[in-house]
């Protein structure tokens, strides 16, 4: 296993899909000391920012299988960026602008000497191993279990258990326990799905990156790994992201302050457009609360009923 410290410590942010990662990282890329780089552990990554293949969502890497992924992302931290194995995938003129943003970011990345800034959900798993081998500081987004399912529920995106279920080190390590609700969920029940979905990353990031027991009492097992509520960051943005900043050693200014105040302002949306789900600009207070419009009383016993073992370690009975 190498550690890779030639240049400042990389950033993961990571959580959940729908979580709030996309705000939380835009947010901390208006610094110009870091450099925003978008899921290369999305199975439709671009191949001109990260190289290897990946074949499932939320992939599980750790040393057993590092040596499918680690060269890629030792290239990419390095801001190296694969110009030919880009240019061969182009299909459109939408492909094209994609390559020159990134290849910008890469550039810019580099001659800067910027921190490379990794927005990813799908890594949340393995990110106890960006920690370790990559040395990351990682920032784990959370948003409260109905929020997640509800958000789900209005995108109409259903979750294929398959690619959780056909990782075996992933089974073996975190979600054993939880085959037969994912085996017998239907396909077509997204509130049940999210719950469990949420259940199982939660869980596996309080018991990997959050605490772990000693002689001595507790101690967090990844002393740079900072957890962040969706909830908190939108009640009082300005405060929670500074609080981030400082945490991350970036330098929190009025440019990056006008920037969280314009992504969260009143005059935003309360709610996004669905062609528009990947916006960072809405109204942050207003859209609290939404899932106690979308989701029936039923469907909320029904995920606080799937997901209490786990969410009562983040979030308080007054807060359902």
């Amino acid at each position: 296993m190498q550690l890779i410290q030639e240049q400042p410590s990389p950033i993961l942010v990571t959580g959940a899909h729908r979580s709030g990662t996309t705000w939380v990282g835009r947010m901390l890329a208006s610094n110009p000391q870091t450099a925003y780089i978008s899921e290369p552990l999305n199975v439709l990554h671009r191949r001109g920012v990260y190289r290897a293949e990946v074949k499932r969502w939320y992939t599980y890497i750790t040393q057993e299988n590092e040596s499918e992924y680690l060269p890629a992302f030792q290239e990419l931290i390095k801001f190296r960026y694969h110009f030919f194995s880009e240019a061969a995938s182009l299909r459109s003129r939408k492909d094209l602008l994609r390559m020159g943003r990134d290849l910008s970011i890469f550039i810019n990345g580099k001659l800067r000497n910027q921190r490379p800034l990794l927005k990813d959900p799908f890594a949340v798993f393995s990110a106890p191993w960006f920690a370790q081998t990559l040395n990351c500081r990682v920032v784990i987004t959370i948003r409260h279990p109905a929020g997640f399912a509800s958000s789900l529920k209005r995108l109409n995106w259903p979750f294929d258990f398959q690619d959780l279920l056909k990782q075996p080190a992933l089974m073996r390590d975190h979600l054993e326990a939880d085959r037969a609700d994912m085996e017998k969920i239907q396909a077509d029940d997204i509130v049940g799905q999210a719950a469990l979905l949420w259940r199982m990353i939660y869980r596996a990031v309080h018991s990997t990156l959050r605490l772990r027991s000693t002689q001595g009492g507790a101690r967090q097992l990844f002393p740079h790994s900072k957890i962040v509520r969706h909830e908190d960051l939108s009640r009082d943005p300005v405060a929670g992201y500074k609080s981030l900043y400082e945490s991350l050693g970036l330098t929190f200014n009025d440019k990056v302050r006008d920037t969280i105040l314009n992504s969260s302002s009143s005059e935003n949306p309360a709610e996004l457009s669905q062609k528009k789900v990947h916006s960072v600009k809405l109204d942050s207070r207003a859209n609290l609360d939404n899932w106690k419009k979308r989701l029936s009383t039923d469907e909320i016993s029904r995920i606080r009923q799937l997901t209490e073992d786990v969410s009562h370690l983040f979030y308080s009975d007054n807060e359902w």
